[in-house]
């Protein structure tokens, strides 16, 4: 009996990515994401609390580049997050599971996604 030198399972670099497995792979990030933003959050919060000078320190850190591009990184994982979830409970109901719809609302959650966060974004500038 020969011995052959293949992986026992497939892995990553054996399969084209395809759209579901990219939103399901973006889904666990934006997870994560969100729960790193979370983090943020709480640190926007505490400071908060803590007093003007340690609240100036968040205000400040927040309104440089590297926090708004933070920023918009959170809100977009939030609403890619909220999309995707809403795409899942019609799956946890039973529908779309015709793989043209399966297509059609993943293409539907990257677009409303990315929709989202820029209406949100240009709300925050025009009130600001």
């Amino acid at each position: 009996m020969s011995v052959d030198r293949r992986p026992l399972s497939p892995h990553l670099q054996v399969y084209k990515p395809q759209l579901t497995s990219v939103l399901s792979i973006s889904h666990r990030i934006t997870g994560v994401a969100l729960a790193v933003g979370t983090l943020l959050l709480a640190w926007w919060l505490i400071a908060a609390a803590a007093g003007p000078d340690a609240f100036a320190v968040v205000q400040g850190f927040l309104g440089s580049w590297l926090g708004y591009l933070i920023l918009f990184g959170f809100s977009y994982a939030l609403m890619y997050h909220l999309c995707n979830g809403i795409r899942h409970l019609f799956w946890d109901a039973g529908y779309g599971f015709e793989l043209g719809t399966v297509y059609k609302s993943g293409w539907a959650t990257v677009i409303a996604s990315a929709a989202l966060t820029v209406i949100a974004w240009a709300i925050a500038i025009v009130s600001a």
